[in-house]
């Protein structure tokens, strides 16, 4: 596989998982069940979900009170577009 295939393809697997996990968090949250810890959902965000993490957040609006998620995950989700943007053009 070529090189930019792979790398639009673990893009687009981490953004799934981004979104997947923002809605389990959140089902989580409302059993008050054991949650996916903040780190972990910053970590998925760093590695290339923060597209999918941050329509996750809105879709569910879970977190949307915290600032750091509120602003970060966006902030984050533009950067790895333009990266990816640059990548393909």
């Amino acid at each position: 596989m070529e090189e930019k295939t792979l790398l639009l393809a673990a893009f687009l697997i981490m953004n799934i998982v981004g979104l997947f996990i923002m809605g389990v968090d959140k089902k989580r949250a409302i059993k008050h069940q054991y949650r996916i810890s903040e780190r972990s959902l910053w970590l998925v965000a760093l590695f290339g979900g923060a597209l999918g993490a941050t329509a996750g957040m809105r879709l569910y609006r879970h977190k949307t009170k915290h600032i750091s998620f509120k602003i970060g995950f966006p902030v984050l989700a533009a950067g790895e577009l333009i990266l990816i943007l640059m990548l393909f053009l």
